[in-house]
């Protein structure tokens, strides 16, 4: 390796490397450990590859050195073309190890990557919605991409860099004092001109690297905010042009000065270890060829040592930072573990039976529950936070209980906040109950399997979330194995067919982030249609309808009443008339059910449903039920005919 090249490597090195002294953690190292068992194999034939990249790096001086010898003393030129070849072919077999020790770096590294990458992948997957409503998606997604790599770089760097550098440094320390010990002394003489540099110099670069990392990532965070949909319209409406370039070049500007800075701090760094190894050289050829000349040492060994020098200090100054680059490893690691060791608060048992066959209750008896403070769901620096957030665990449902007989649909009104699609987060397993029970079918659903239980219970929430991706592969996200007649009969069901085909590549056409190239009522109604498509016996309506106009609302309903067919339903709604004939309503204020009945027993009552109902309905002045001829006429989520108007709680 070139003097220039061992620069650039030490400058790596330092630059991507955290610069702090902790202890080994022997629980991290077995972890790790049990990450690399299955890489064994492939880590052996690394290290034993960089063994002989080494024996050969050492080799090719000597050679060069004889060959010197042979020429000075006018020996035989075979001698001299037999070494030229021995030389050629090792610099052949160098580049075919080279080559064969790159795809073992790459095989080993990727596939750690990938074994990381996969196991936090799937232990987010099983973490409840607290965690992610909690945690900054960037900062998750660093985990999987740039600790990950970090991580690997134990293996497919630190690991080889370190058996091979301790080869060649032993063996070119032998083979220099061989030649002269006074010009290896020479050498070790001057390695601290060159290592300390290097350290101190990468130290305030590895600082510059992570303050331009943050305001990289400052800045792309964003932008990101900024070009999402929803961002976009936020700054279209609201933003003011010249200061959003204003704010936005001021942030570019800091990250070219840093950038600036970082290039020339990179310049004198290499160009002053260049300058050092140069003067190392200049002081071994002037007291080699001194003792050449005197007649104590063969001119080839000059030009050996020469070439060995340059073999010297690449692997020194890389073990050197070799501790600096185990424990950023080491870091990497223990971030990525970090995530693995967050144990979700929801897991399925072992022995977790299946839902009953046929039409299925729904039951809540006497629960409880309060959601989880962030010290048991979240992370500080997946939220970005010095501290989490301690407050939580307060109850917010006290003693709910009601029951939906299979085929009967029930309904939850009530203020804002008092609890309701609370309740409905509980009936999937969202979230678990403090106490008390929840039954689908007579069994607990922490008693069920999480197949069982999905392949059971439908969802259609408010927001109607689609993925960027096409229009088919939003659907079979509920039935991945369903043909396209299936898909078809599922739109035409949610009144969706005849728009789908009119789309340039009909069920291939992508909806956009978050299908934002779709209304609002035609992303609610794909989500009906894949609710359809999944054919769950139990339905679960969160103000499927909340943020609709009239036209769409009534496509809607007559596709929730297409989907609620014989189905046990629990619907949360604000829009009383979307529930009138539901078999029973619920009133829930303050995490209570403050009373229950059907439509017109409630009214009849004259209680809080009844103030709910005239809030919406009545016109001011007047104490008269609304006037058909100023609303419109929608088919309600239970099939019945009723009316709807614009307000809503």
């Amino acid at each position: 390796m070139s003097m220039d090249a061992t620069a650039m490597t030490q400058l790596y090195s330092v630059m991507h490397a955290q610069q702090e002294r902790r202890p080994f953690d022997r629980a991290t190292l077995r972890r790790i450990g049990a990450f690399a068992r299955p890489h064994r194999r492939r880590i052996a034939q690394f290290v034993v590859l960089g063994i002989l990249t080494a024996l050969l790096a050492v080799a090719t001086p000597v050679l060069a050195g004889r060959v010197v010898d042979a020429i000075v003393s006018h020996g035989d030129g075979d001698t001299v073309v037999r070494l030229a070849l021995l030389i050629a072919g090792i610099a052949v077999l160098e580049a075919a190890l080279g080559i064969l020790g790159r795809r073992l770096s790459s095989t080993l590294g990727e596939g750690l990557i990938l074994d990381l990458r996969t196991a936090v992948f799937d232990h987010v997957q099983r973490m409840p919605v607290a965690f992610f409503t909690r945690t900054r998606t960037g900062a998750l997604v660093s985990r999987l991409n740039n600790d990950v790599i970090g991580a690997q770089r134990a293996f497919s760097n630190t690991l080889s860099g370190v058996v091979s550098n301790l080869v060649t440094l032993v063996l070119t320390l032998a083979v220099m004092l061989t030649l002269s010990w006074q010009v290896t002394l020479l050498a070790l003489v001057l390695l601290p001109v060159f290592v300390i540099p290097a350290r101190r110099m990468g130290s305030r670069m590895a600082g510059m690297q992570r303050e331009a990392a943050a305001l990289n990532a400052a800045m792309g965070t964003r932008m990101t905010e900024r070009f999402s949909a929803p961002g976009a319209t936020l700054v279209k409406l609201f933003g003011r042009p010249e200061e959003e370039s204003a704010e936005f070049a001021a942030r570019a500007a800091r990250v070219r000065d840093i950038g600036v800075r970082t290039a020339t701090a990179q310049s004198v760094f290499i160009t002053a270890l260049t300058l050092v190894s140069a003067l190392a050289l200049a002081l071994v050829y002037g007291l080699g060829g001194g003792l050449a000349l005197s007649g104590s040492l063969e001119p080839g060994a000059v030009v050996a040592l020469a070439l060995l020098l340059t073999r010297l200090y690449a692997p020194l100054t890389a073990l050197a930072g070799a501790r600096v680059e185990v424990m950023s490893a080491l870091v990497s690691f223990e971030r990525v573990f970090e995530v693995l060791d967050l144990k979700p608060l929801i897991e399925e048992k072992p022995d977790a039976r299946e839902v009953p066959e046929g039409p299925v209750s729904v039951e809540f008896d006497d629960v409880r529950f309060g959601y989880p403070s962030a010290d048991k769901v979240s992370l500080a620096s997946l939220e970005e936070v010095a501290a989490l957030d301690t407050r939580g665990g307060d109850e917010v449902l006290h003693g709910v209980s009601f029951r939906a007989d299979p085929g009967q649909t029930v309904a939850l009104v009530g203020s804002s906040g008092a609890g309701k699609s609370t309740i409905a987060q509980l009936l999937p397993r969202l979230y678990d109950v403090d106490e008390g029970a929840v039954r689908i079918g007579g069994v607990d659903v922490r008693e069920l399997s999480a197949a069982s239980l999905r392949a059971t219970l439908g969802m259609v929430t408010q927001d109607g979330h689609l993925f960027h991706d096409s229009v088919r592969a939003n659907l079979l996200l509920a039935r991945p194995g369903a043909d396209d007649d299936a898909l078809w009969d599922a739109l035409r069901r949610s009144r969706l067919d005849d728009l789908v085909r009119s789309l340039p590549d009909g069920l291939d056409t992508v909806v956009g982030e978050r299908g934002y190239r779709l209304s609002g009522g035609e992303r609610q109604r794909m989500t009906i249609a894949r609710l359809l498509l999944a054919g769950q016996r139990v339905v679960i309506l969160d103000e499927a309808t909340a943020h609709l106009d009239n036209t769409s609302e009534a496509a809607v309903q007559e596709a929730l009443a297409e989907a609620l067919a014989d189905r046990t339903a629990l619907v949360i709604a604000h829009r009383l008339s979307t529930v009138r004939a539901a078999d029973l309503i619920l009133v829930v204020e303050s995490g209570r059910i403050v009373e229950r009945g059907t439509h017109e027993e409630l009214l009849a009552d004259g209680g809080r449903y009844a103030e709910l109902y005239r809030t919406q309905f009545e016109q001011p002045g007047t104490t008269e039920g609304p006037d058909v001829t100023e609303v419109t006429e929608v088919t309600d989520v239970t099939g019945m005919t009723g009316v709807t108007e614009g307000a809503a709680l």
